[in-house]
């Protein structure tokens, strides 16, 4: 893959960051970022007002910067916009940023020198990851604060990880014996100007997303089968009269993870007329979730390789100022994709909640002995808890505008806030749904002998490679932990 030039998917992106050696600048990338930059000295020598490149930022844009002062106005810009507070964002989220950020300068419309760049990818070769604070971006002239922190240490500044370790950035570079840079005009302006942080918690949230909308369609059917309920409503010709994609695609996994169930045949033609929503709903709910995924896939793709700077520099002569860093166009569907995921959970814990209400040959609470023991009663509290917390972090980011820089950027997107809470949900989604998958495999504990369908059976045996059965009241919170790690770690078979 070469950075500049190639179109890169999400799943590009996290291969680069696993091995960083998979991208490269080629010779016709490296003559694209040498011409943008040759064309921002041009602009310096011509003495033309140019924002960003020889004026003040922002609502200082009408301010004038003499041409001994450029390089001190990039250093001032970074060390004055590194303004972020919180804890730091995950390490690998912070590389994913680096890569995003050198794709985007490659493309070479930025002005920044092929020094910097490659300093930002020996940065990656060497595991060089800046600390970045999770908090302080409004999304709008692209993520200022966190993007300045994540360049601090190209001037031998702020703090990076060595392994899990947090260290000052001087101290690594002199170990390295790397030399911090000086950066010349626009270079400052054009590290910070971007949605780099908005953009890799939104390839983060797609790459867990992804994973957990085909187990939620694993959870729905072994609760199905726990349930004994009918595989009817998944039938091809009911989805094709109705022919959404997503659902298609679910109500397909699901006759596929259903496929030749003994378990479920055994109760074909029972008195029961249809299960409740929950059961029968799956492909239109999960279905529904999955047209969000693809949204969002489709304009985070968009993202990656598009130019997020400003100013933009077409050539010598021509710069555009203009909005390309606002991160609106993200901000929305990272909501959508927000109560998309939340969704996910909500049906989860309604399906959980069916299994203990001790109908259908199933005992109540999942236990034989029910009275003395709670059996799986306050698991069903957890999960609720979860489903609720995300419900509150479903209030769109995007629906709120704060005016920053003294009016000059009157409109911002939030959407650095959209990101985050996406990945929140999603995190709160892997154990909702370990919670289901626990239930669920108590539950098919009383269908035996029956057998299940062959995926529905080897989850089940995975299942119980770390937890038993329960017979009687035990510690269950850590049969919580134990399936959850399953989840995060992604050993059940979805497909």
């Amino acid at each position: 893959m070469i950075y500049g030039i190639d179109t890169l998917g999400y799943q590009d992106v996290l291969d680069i960051a696993k091995v960083p050696s998979k991208a490269t600048l080629n010779q016709k990338s490296k003559e694209q970022i040498i011409n943008s930059y040759q064309n921002v000295q041009k602009i310096v020598a011509s003495d033309r007002t140019v924002y960003g490149i020889n004026t003040g930022f922002g609502p200082l844009c009408d301010t004038k910067i003499s041409e001994s002062e450029t390089a001190q106005l990039q250093y001032n810009l970074i060390i004055s916009h590194a303004a972020g507070v919180g804890k730091p964002i995950d390490k690998n989220i912070s590389k994913i940023m680096i890569i995003a950020k050198i794709h985007a300068l490659s493309k070479g419309f930025s002005g920044v020198s092929l020094e910097v760049i490659e300093r930002l990818i020996l940065m990656l070769e060497k595991d060089i990851i800046p600390v970045v604070p999770e908090q302080g971006s409004v999304g709008a002239s692209g993520d200022l604060a966190p993007l300045a922190h994540l360049v601090l240490p190209l001037l031998g500044l702020g703090q990076v990880w060595e392994n899990d370790k947090v260290l000052e950035a001087a101290e690594v570079l002199k170990k390295h014996k790397i030399q911090p840079l000086k950066l010349g005009p626009k270079e400052g302006l054009g590290l910070i100007n971007g949605t780099q942080f908005i953009l890799a918690h939104a390839i983060t949230g797609l790459d867990k997303f992804d994973y957990l909308l085909d187990l939620a369609d694993l959870a729905a059917a072994m609760s199905l089968e726990a349930y004994r309920g009918s595989a009817s409503p998944f039938k091809k010709e009911l989805h094709d009269i109705r022919p959404f994609i997503g659902s298609r695609k679910v109500a397909e996994r699901m006759r596929h993870l259903l496929k030749d169930s003994d378990n479920l045949k055994s109760h074909e033609f029972c008195d029961r007329v249809q299960d409740p929503y929950s059961m029968r709903c799956v492909p239109q709910v999960h279905g529904a979730s999955r047209n969000a995924f693809e949204h969002l896939k489709q304009l985070t793709e968009t993202e990656l390789n598009s130019v997020t700077d400003n100013p933009i520099i077409l050539s010598a002569e021509e710069s555009i100022s203009g909005g390309n860093f606002h991160g609106q166009l993200l901000a929305l569907p990272l909501d959508y994709c927000a109560l998309a995921a939340a969704e996910l959970g909500n049906i989860s814990d309604r399906r959980s909640y069916l299994l203990l209400e001790g109908k259908f040959g199933l005992p109540k609470l999942l236990t034989e002995s029910s009275g003395l023991n709670s059996g799986m009663m306050i698991p069903q509290y957890t999960g609720a808890a979860l489903v609720s917390e995300n419900k509150t972090l479903c209030f769109p980011a995007s629906a709120d505008s704060i005016p920053t820089s003294l009016g000059q950027e009157d409109h911002v997107s939030m959407g650095s806030i959209s990101g985050r809470k996406f990945n929140q949900i999603l995190g709160n989604l892997e154990n909702i749904l370990a919670i289901e998958l626990m239930f669920a495999a108590q539950g098919l504990e009383f269908r035996r002998p029956a057998v299940c369908s062959d995926i529905v059976e080897k989850n089940y045996e995975i299942i119980r490679s770390v937890v038993p059965k329960l017979e009687n009241d035990r510690l269950i919170g850590e049969d919580i932990l134990k399936i959850a790690e399953l989840v995060r770690e992604r050993k059940l078979l979805v497909n």
